[in-house]
């Protein structure tokens, strides 16, 4: 019974996996509301994964069996695992040690991963298109993504997140470094394959992109991944750019306020090519924080 209540409660798995889909519907519902829409209900994403649970999970012919079942757990593993290092409602991490912040940012990238190889590993002419096209977007905010994270933890002399999150303690690197917050907020919705950065699964284009094949507790595993992961990243960028976290109330007002200006985003941008994601945003997005790093590391020496 203890066991039972320990994995129920925050932050264990489950309450992080609530608050995931909780999170997600707010985002759904804020697009909605600035593009003129009602939007669901706030108990939609918890009746999608549901019934995704309680529906069959077909396998299609040609699959790998191990690599088709054991993606989704290792991508929903890989979030989960992330959310151990940051932050969350603003408390202490429940592990860290040195250099955790490269550790994390290679654990959110398994979603990513196991995304594109799901979709190598079917015949699906949608899928694979829709891998291509995740792994390729992946090259272009990977590098930026970790560049802009890279801003506030040069600062506070460490790679440990509980140390930069505790130096950032009134501190709004926005402030200071408002190009690594930008890059940090773009290439938190690309690893999410938010709008603009949605090509990899296009519905109007490649039906669900590299996830097309799947159904059932795959589906619902993948689902569950991407809203642990926007916790995750949602938490590192308040973290690290909004004066650090302390506490419940804090986490909810500066995450809250980063998931607005995501939705507005979302509304106002349109959907980019994969060409133009890779060619624009790697190119501009990387040359940008690295400037704003060299400037700051020189201004560190001078002073």
């Amino acid at each position: 019974m203890k066991a039972i209540l320990t994995i129920m409660f925050f932050p264990a798995g489950i309450t992080l996996m609530l608050l995931g889909m909780l999170y997600t519907w707010i985002d759904r519902k804020l697009v909605a509301r600035l593009q003129n829409r009602i939007g669901p209900r706030w108990f939609q994403p918890f009746a999608d994964v549901l019934k995704l649970f309680a529906k069959e999970q077909i396998t299609p012919k040609g699959v790998n069996p191990l690599l088709f079942f054991g993606l989704p757990v290792l991508a929903l593993s890989g979030a989960l695992t992330a959310a151990l290092y940051v932050p969350l409602m603003g408390m202490q991490p429940s592990h860290s040690f040195p250099g955790d912040l490269i550790a994390t940012i290679y654990l959110l990238s398994l979603l990513t991963m196991s995304i594109g190889l799901a979709g190598w590993n079917t015949r699906s002419r949608f899928s694979l298109l829709g891998a291509t096209r995740a792994l390729t977007q992946m090259f272009a905010y990977e590098a930026p993504f970790l560049l802009a994270l890279l801003g506030p933890a040069l600062a506070a002399s460490s790679w440990q997140i509980n140390e930069i999150n505790n130096f950032a303690a009134g501190r709004w690197f926005i402030l200071t470094q408002p190009v690594g917050f930008v890059v940090a907020l773009i290439g938190l919705m690309g690893k999410l394959e938010l709008p603009p950065f949605d090509a990899p699964e296009a519905e109007t284009e490649i039906v669900a992109g590299a996830l097309t094949d799947y159904s059932g507790r795959g589906l619902a595993l993948f689902n569950l991944g991407k809203a642990v992961e926007l916790i995750v990243g949602l938490t590192l960028v308040a973290s690290f750019y909004l004066g650090g976290l302390s506490g419940p109330l804090p986490f909810l007002l500066k995450t809250l306020a980063l998931l607005l200006v995501m939705a507005v985003l979302q509304s106002l941008l349109t959907r980019l090519r994969i060409d133009q994601t890779v060619g624009l945003w790697w190119r501009f997005g990387a040359i940008l924080v690295l400037a704003q790093i060299v400037v700051m590391i020189l201004l560190k020496g001078a002073a």
